[in-house]
Order: C-alpha cells, then sequence, then structure tokens
C-alpha cells in the first residue's frame, strides 16, 4: 500500500475514533500496542538528524532510544527509522498528533511499532548520537555542547597522535632509506675494488704469459744459433782438413 495512502487512513481511525469518544478507553485502537513504546516514523526531510528528530518528538514525551535508518554506504538518512519513548502513553499522543503532518514541505507518517525490536549497539555510530539515544533531548542545550566539546578534544588528539606517528615513521623510513642508500653505495665500492683486482690479477697473469712465451722464444733462438755455430765450426774444421791434405 501507498504510504501516504497509509497515513491517510490511520487519519481516518484518528478522527473516527475521537468521534465515538474512544480516546483514552479500552475501546481504543491504541490498546493493542500497550505492550511497546516504540513509533514508526517515515517521510523525514532527509536532511534532520537523530537529535533533530529527538526534539520533535520530544514535545509528547522523553524520547529514550532512537534508530534513524541510514545507508550503510553513504551514510545519509532514508528519511524513516524508529523512536522509544519513556512512557507507553506518549506514543498515542504521538501517533495521533504527528501522522500526516507537515515538516519541511513534506507529510510524515507516524504509527505504533509494536513487533519492533532495537538493534544492537552499532560500533560505528558517533559519540554525539550515543549521547542523544542515552538522554534524549529534554532541552539540555548546554550538556549537548559539553559533550560535543569533548569528543572534538577526543578527535583532535587521535589526529594529533596519527601525526604524531606518520612524522616517526616518516622518519624511520627516511632513515631506513639512507641506511640501504650507504649499504648500496658501500656494495658498490666493494664491488669496484674486488673488480679491479680480479683486472690487475688478469693483467700479472697476461704478463707472466707473455714472458714466459718470451723466455721461450729467446731459448729456441740461442738453440738455433748454437746449432748455426757448431754448424759453422764443422764446416771450417773440413774444410781445413781437406787443405791439409792437399798440401
Amino acid at each position: 500500500m501507498n504510504p501516504l495512502t497509509q497515513t491517510k487512513n490511520l487519519q481516518k481511525l484518528i478522527e473516527n475514533e475521537i468521534k465515538l469518544g474512544a480516546v483514552g478507553t479500552k475501546k481504543s485502537w491504541h490498546n493493542q500496542y500497550r505492550d511497546s513504546a516504540w513509533v514508526f516514523f517515515g517521510g523525514m526531510p532527509f536532511e534532520l538528524t537523530e537529535g533533530d528528530i529527538i526534539c520533535i518528538f520530544s514535545q509528547f514525551g522523553e524520547v529514550v532510544n532512537i534508530n534513524l535508518i541510514r545507508d550503510r554506504k553513504t551514510g545519509k538518512s532514508k528519511g524513516f527509522g524508529f523512536a522509544c519513548y519513556e512512557n507507553q502513553l506518549s506514543t498515542d499522543l504521538a501517533v495521533d498528533n504527528f501522522n500526516g503532518t507537515k515538516i519541511l514541505g513534506r507529510v510524515i507518517r507516524v504509527d505504533h511499532a509494536g513487533n519492533y525490536k532495537p538493534p544492537k549497539e552499532h560500533e560505528d555510530a558517533d559519540e554525539i548520537t550515543k549521547f542523544l539515544r542515552e538522554s534524549g533531548c529534554q532541552g539540555e542545550f548546554h550538556q549537548l555542547e559539553e559533550k560535543k566539546d569533548k569528543i572534538e578534544l577526543k578527535q583532535v588528539k587521535i589526529e594529533k597522535d596519527k601525526d604524531d606517528y606518520r612524522t616517526k615513521f616518516d622518519g624511520r623510513d627516511r632513515e631506513r632509506k639512507k641506511s640501504r642508500s650507504r649499504s648500496r653505495d658501500r656494495d658498490k665500492k666493494r664491488d669496484k675494488l674486488r673488480e679491479r683486482s680480479r683486472n690487475r690479477e688478469k693483467s700479472k697473469d697476461v704478463d707472466r704469459k707473455r714472458d714466459k712465451e718470451g723466455e721461450r722464444d729467446r731459448r729456441k733462438s740461442r738453440s738455433r744459433e748454437r746449432d748455426r755455430s757448431r754448424s759453422r765450426d764443422r764446416h771450417r774444421r773440413d774444410r781445413d782438413y781437406h787443405r791439409s791434405d792437399r798440401y
């Protein structure tokens, strides 16, 4: 059924009860909700907060709890929810007087919520919402301001602690980066020294090899010289011998 149609039907029910003089008697249709102090509200302007709605409903009694349904992702109000009064009779007054009224140009619907069970306290609820749910709206504005100041101070301290942590973390991170950079520089220098040492060893090996090859060449040259010298000596002796035979 359309919410606006439901609102109109409820208004007719209230009007008929007034005409019949059943208001406040056992014949009243409100009696079936005597075991619940919760009311449903819908069609609320989306810009209203829990505190705003509590102040509105507090005209007919002290509101001790409220559950304004919000979008889980965006946190924005969906315009409906549930409110709980300290006194169950306040629910009758709220339903009779608020249902079908306009708030900021929107027609709201208010009805009993007999079977409603409040959800467990959400961990992500802000401190002001928790405070309003606990204390309601009784005109103690200065208490809310004090609570708000304490919450803001707490949030400032949390932000400061976060900034201090970031500063310390950034400092440690910079030190680690510097240390790693110095370590890399040392490794590079060590690698260069090792490379130079290997190059020197290679150069020495080449020189030793060249010296050995030169020594072998010199030995071969001396051997060839000795062979040529011996050959010349034999030739000279043979020549002298033949000359002596002729004479």
